[in-house]
């Protein structure tokens, strides 16, 4: 966030340190004054409720820098995953209503715990949908952490397109770092698992069966690219219908995929 971050309504800045602040679950008025020592914005009125003394010392440098920076920067120093090691709860209940609250500027705060950037919600509901009715299907179903990885900005904003096309693209570089190989698609895969002398196998190949299973595997990637990402790739948003359910069906199936992919191991040359 190194960039200057138009400053933020007095609305939306209210929201967010009511979130930080929360009487509950929210920072220690110990924490509050650290966090701000650290990001270097004066404790101008340290005898307030924890919510307004917040507010008073980010609005107050907000005012006078003309940019929102300093509440991002807060944000990020809050929010290091490194503080919530014994409390995981307390993270996910901060982030999630702190998603709530920066979507309507745009923002959310990514697994990292930093700040990123998101399209702007207009209405609650759709804020409240970002924390993730995808998302927390795909955890529901245990999927492989690597199909999170490669779309989580997508899945914030439930954008089920983008998800499954990011997901699948997620599959073949996974292949390429594995297989050192070039290429993409069905030509990967074949040089990576068919073929005499594949470059990854899932076992020793010794076998009927486990021949049978590493070509079974390779024809499931080979489908995935035929009948997911080179449609996704090729076609136009409008032209491509994607409920949550076919996106839940084809993660929950590139997480599987992903699971074998650890199994492999690179064969000798």
């Amino acid at each position: 966030m190194g960039n200057r971050i138009a400053p933020f309504n007095s609305q939306d800045l209210e929201a967010a340190c009511h979130v930080l602040a929360d009487t509950e679950r929210g920072l220690s008025g110990t924490q509050i004054g650290s966090l701000l020592q650290i990001i270097r914005v004066p404790d101008i009125d340290p005898t307030n409720t924890k919510w307004k003394r917040l507010f008073n010392a980010l609005a107050s440098m907000q005012n006078q820098h003309g940019a929102g920076n300093h509440l991002i920067l807060f944000i990020n120093s809050a929010m290091n995953p490194v503080s919530y090691a014994r409390d995981r709860a307390a993270f996910i209940w901060r982030r999630d209503e702190l998603n709530v609250v920066l979507a309507f500027a745009g923002f959310y705060v990514r697994e990292d715990g930093k700040v990123g950037h998101a399209d702007k919600a207009t209405t609650l509901d759709v804020a409240r949908a970002r924390v993730g009715r995808l998302r927390a299907a795909l955890e529901a179903r245990a999927v492989h952490e690597e199909v999170l990885n490669y779309c989580r900005a997508e899945l914030l904003s439930d954008n089920y397109f983008h998800a499954v096309f990011e997901a699948t693209k997620g599959i073949a570089e996974r292949i390429r770092s594995l297989s050192g190989l070039n290429g993409d698609g069905a030509d990967l895969v074949t040089k990576a698992f068919l073929g005499q002398s594949p470059v990854l196998a899932l076992g020793p190949l010794t076998s009927e069966s486990e021949k049978s299973e590493q070509k079974g595997f390779a024809n499931l990637l080979i489908g995935l690219f035929g009948a997911v990402r080179n449609p996704l790739a090729h076609a136009p948003k409008v032209n491509w219908s994607m409920s949550k359910q076919d996106a839940l069906d084809i993660l929950t199936m590139v997480s599987l995929l992903h699971r074998k992919l650890n199994r492999v191991q690179k064969m000798p040359l």
